[in-house]
């Protein structure tokens, strides 16, 4: 390196580790969910916590992967916040099988269910039925949190949609298994009804559709909770639980037993050899993107430093170069990496500055490479750092549209697994051509410097102010140079407050925010969960401009 580009490398490295450690502080306080008070109160009862009973469920010496814990991030100031959605959950080895587990956080309100709670936990549904992965949910919930009721009851998208998706998983023969470790209330009592196997923990466990005040205040009954649905009652009375425990403890050695004897599945067959790791230094990867995502570099840099061997076999190489496509291998997986390239390159006689934008012969190319993969069933890895399509007459009467539509129409249309990894920006039309969420990746990640938005801050704020300033004019309002200032830094920061990875993982348009060093790592990850759902239809792309 030149001493002015190691300077700018370890000004990038510092800055991502900088961002690192602000993210990995915030994590701290949301894994205390509703607090060291609540945590107290839950031990208190003999109960563990949820983070405790995930820790003590999965296998020794394996790491549990957590999705979403940013779900409700500075959302809900109002109702006290709601830490991690009010559930931890994420997909962790249990005998050696990869399971999605779900687990109520009764510190936080109780375990009730936000409107953030449902839209959590169905995606975590979607992940176990894409994937076809057992499902194990450890509840502990007093239902839904009712000031919010009409933001998570009625709608399709909404509470009732669990049950639905129990009984498709049901069909399908996803095997789901529900552990009652605390209150199971109201529509919450179908869920481990629904599932295969019902566990529960005396003296802790209930299911009923109506506590005893609700039965007082219905028909003037005096019944106390165990006697209405505690475990007794449901293992010797009404038969809707098939175990009974003493303890937690006992009662997910049971759920261990129960996953260890579930018979194999087809595979999807993606192909894997023993793993290599990247001949260049993987640490390396922080220093190449800054975190303003304002700085040129070459993308395969990066992808070196993810790759077996950092071997890297490009498609394409010297045609539309402003997407890199390629073909290599993640801890032994087989991929397709198609990835934004944002450095100076040569283009004939000039230099062009790519900035993640996507042309014409780029989208061409890596719609190409996309029915490749799927024609040799290879996964598919997105690195997103992209800005948009190229605008201006030059792009238009070029057809930059109709080779858009060609790429999103082929990422659409892809039946291998999609895993999208944010690095940088992910602007405008560019996020969906480069699989966004809206585009069913089986999971999709960012880094902490990650951007979403439908375009970059200062621009959007430029347009915006403008809008802000014709329409006081209008008003007969005089606008000072220095009050336009000002309203321009309020409006970049508010729009970038709403770009940041916090912003969208708190929202879940991404499942989780990583440290880039453990992208080798998600990926493999999720390359194994859906090896377990055989591909069922071949990839058909429909009508598009030729």
């Amino acid at each position: 390196m030149s001493k002015k580009i190691n300077l700018e490398f370890n000004k990038n490295e510092d800055g991502m580790k900088l961002a690192l450690s602000d993210m990995k502080k915030k994590l701290a306080i949301i894994e205390k969910g509703g607090g060291e008070k609540s945590i107290a109160k839950q031990h208190e009862k003999g109960k563990m916590t949820a983070r405790e009973r995930i820790s003590y469920l999965i296998d020794k010496k394996t790491e549990f992967n957590e999705l979403m814990a940013f779900a409700g991030y500075e959302m809900y100031k109002d109702h006290g916040g709601c830490p991690a959605g009010g559930t931890v959950a994420g997909i962790g080895y249990v005998k050696g099988r990869q399971c999605v587990i779900v687990a109520n956080d009764q510190t936080v309100k109780a375990g009730a269910w936000f409107p953030i709670t449902g839209k959590k936990n169905l995606r975590l549904q979607e992940i176990a039925l894409e994937n076809k992965l057992p499902i194990i949910y450890l509840v502990d919930s007093a239902g839904v949190y009712l000031p919010m009721q009409d933001e998570i009851f009625p709608d399709k998208e909404h509470f009732g949609r669990i049950f639905r998706n129990n009984a498709q998983m049901s069909s399908r023969g996803i095997t789901q298994i529900a552990a009652v470790m605390g209150s199971c209330v109201a529509g919450g009592a179908y869920l481990p009804i629904m599932s295969d196997e019902t566990l529960m923990v005396e003296e802790h466990g209930s299911i009923f559709l109506a506590g005893p005040y609700l039965a007082k205040a219905a028909i003037g009954e005096n019944v106390d909770i165990q006697t209405l649905g505690g475990a007794v009652t449901h293992t010797e009375i009404s038969g809707i639980a098939d175990y009974k425990f003493k303890t937690e403890k006992e009662c997910l050695d049971q759920v261990k037993r129960i996953i260890d004897k579930i018979g194999q599945q087809e595979k999807a067959g993606f192909d894997r050899i023993k793993p290599v790791p990247p001949l260049k230094d993987p640490q390396e990867i922080y220093g190449f993107l800054s975190v303003e995502n304002n700085k040129q570099y070459d993308v395969l840099e990066v992808i070196e430093r993810i790759v077996d061997n950092s071997e890297f076999d490009q498609f394409k190489k010297d045609y539309g170069k402003t997407i890199v496509c390629g073909y290599a291998r993640i801890d032994g997986w087989a991929v397709g990496i198609v990835a934004n390239q944002r450095k100076i390159v040569k283009s004939g006689k000039n230099e062009m500055q790519l900035g993640g934008v996507i042309y014409n012969d780029s989208a061409d190319k890596a719609a190409r490479f996309i029915m490749n993969c799927n024609q040799k069933k290879i996964p598919l890895v997105f690195l997103q750092d992209v800005t948009g399509f190229m605008v201006g007459s030059r792009s238009e009467h070029s057809g930059i549209i109709k080779d858009g539509a060609k790429l999103v129409n082929a990422v659409s249309n892809s039946v291998v697994p999609k895993i999208t990894i944010i690095i940088g920006n992910s602007y405008g039309a560019g996020n969906y051509a480069m699989c966004g969420k809206a585009y069913d990746p089986r999971f999709i990640y960012s880094w902490p410097n990650g951007k979403i938005a439908v375009m970059g801050g200062e621009q959007a704020a430029k347009t915006l102010l403008q809008i802000q300033v014709a329409s006081l004019k209008s008003k007969g309002e005089t606008i000072t140079p220095e009050t336009e200032k000002e309203m321009l830094t309020k409006i970049i920061d508010k729009y970038n407050a709403q770009t940041s990875a916090y912003y969208a993982a708190a929202r879940l348009w991404i499942d989780a925010i990583i440290d880039p060093i453990e992208t080798r790592k998600v990926i493999s990850n999720g390359i194994e969960a859906a090896n377990h759902a055989p591909i069922e239809r071949e990839m058909n792309v429909g009508v598009f401009q030729v």
